[in-house]
């Protein structure tokens, strides 16, 4: 399977925590968002969702590394190069951050994982070595790119390929290039995404537990609305029951005709009397994301509200049912969400439903493959998506349920049940 950049994309964010007023009613109540009470937040009710949580084995990450080791033999790839990040984290269980100095691991395609540091990190990247154990090093005058060179010498000899992690960054490539100039070099996303797409029964576990506490953070923070709130007052509220839930996560919100600006809008707003609330975020647990978006209205909503809402829901619903149909690929999901759209007023195209269907998941939380026109790959066991069609009228407001789901052994998974209705965000 070829996979295509423009088909995926990645992002992730966090932020930090307080407490704050909240009005006292349920959040699971089907008759709206209260708009009344002037209770403060309570999360002594939040307990550690974490403790039964089980961590990706050493067997399965050496199971990742012989599969990626299989690919890079189709594809004629004789080495992988990693710099941390996602993928590193995910085949190594190696996590280190960024700097300008190069730290650096080497998969070949036959024989043990290589790390390359700079010589005074030697000890601390041996703490975090747990795949193979050879570590070259660089002093501060030498060039970390000959030591490259010489780890495919001797593994690979004088020419080959190398696969390059879609997030390396260029000055790291171009200097690798620049070194071992004999070698050609390829974009590894069919040895990364190849293996990273299909998630095991153990991270789609993860990633449920994920969904599942970032519900419970929904409930704490839609139960905390009040008027005058502003957006970093929402945000800090869902970061503090994250927290108190046993993860870090996060839940912004816009409010008002905000809303219809699919990623919200910089400007400070005011919570007031019958604004729509778009909300989107999500947490870690080991790694694994979650991503949940939910939309009501703070007080009654209006008869135009339910008829946006129960549109986009109606895409969503129907998306769902398509994946469960034997030979579906990811565009036609896509396809049939944007149509129903359309059809029901607000089209055509991308007019009003300005976005894609939806992302992959996992490690990171936009991550290969997307529900996007022009992406016939099919869907397949273990995939993972969010499903989250959008209805935005600039000037009013705007809708997104989403909510992700997995494929499993017999179609479609929801990690978390999606919303009745506009005025009951719960299952």
């Amino acid at each position: 399977m070829k996979f295509n950049r423009r088909l995926f994309i990645k992002t992730a964010a966090i932020a930090p925590a307080l407490t704050l007023p909240f009005v006292s009613c349920s959040s699971n109540e089907a008759s709206g968002i209260k708009s009344d009470g002037q209770g403060l937040a309570d999360f002594s009710g939040l307990k550690n969702m974490t403790a039964d949580v089980v961590p990706i084995s050493r067997e399965e990450r050496l199971a990742r590394i012989g599969k990626a080791q299989e690919l890079m033999r189709q594809k004629n790839i004789d080495a992988l190069f990693l710099e941390p990040g996602t993928s590193m984290k995910y085949f190594l269980d190696f996590d280190l951050f960024l700097s300008e100095r190069m730290v650096a691991a080497v998969i070949p395609a036959d024989g043990d994982v290589m790390y390359i540091c700079p010589k005074f990190e030697e000890d601390k990247v041996g703490e975090l070595v747990k795949f193979g154990s050879e570590i070259r090093t660089w002093e501060e005058h030498e060039s970390p790119y000959t030591v490259v060179k010489g780890i495919l010498a001797d593994k690979i000899g004088n020419s080959g390929t190398l696969g390059i992690e879609e997030r390396c960054r260029f000055f790291l490539y171009d200097g690798i290039k620049s070194a071992a100039s004999s070698f050609k070099y390829v974009l590894a996303d069919d040895v990364t995404a190849g293996c990273r797409i299909y998630k095991s029964p153990a991270e789609i576990a993860l990633m449920q537990k994920a969904n599942d506490i970032t519900i419970e953070a929904y409930k704490v923070v839609f139960d905390s609305l009040k008027v005058g709130m502003t957006q970093d007052d929402f945000r800090d509220v869902a970061s503090q029951a994250h927290k108190a839930l046993g993860v870090t996560g996060s839940i912004g919100a816009n409010f008002g005709e905000w809303t219809a600006f699919p990623h919200g809008s910089s400007k400070v707003q005011t919570l007031k009397e019958g604004d729509v609330v778009l909300a989107d975020g999500g947490c870690t647990v080991e790694g694994y994301r979650s991503d949940i978006s939910r939309t009501v209205v703070f007080g009654e909503p209006t008869a135009r509200h339910r008829q946006v809402w129960d549109l986009a829901k109606e895409a969503q619903m129907a998306a769902f049912e398509l994946a469960k149909e034997p030979g579906v690929k990811c565009e036609d999901l896509d396809k049939i969400a944007r149509q129903l759209i359309s059809d029901g007023g607000f089209g055509p195209d991308y007019k009003y439903f300005s976005h894609r269907l939806g992302h992959g998941i996992g490690l990171d939380g936009h991550e290969w493959t997307n529900l996007v026109r022009g992406n016939d790959t099919p869907l397949e066991k273990g995939m993972c998506f969010s499903n989250e069609p959008g209805i935005y009228i600039v000037g009013e407001f705007g809708v997104r349920v989403e909510d992700c789901m997995y494929m499993g052994e017999n179609g479609p998974v929801y990690f978390s049940a999606p919303s009745p209705a506009i005025d009951q965000p719960f299952a």
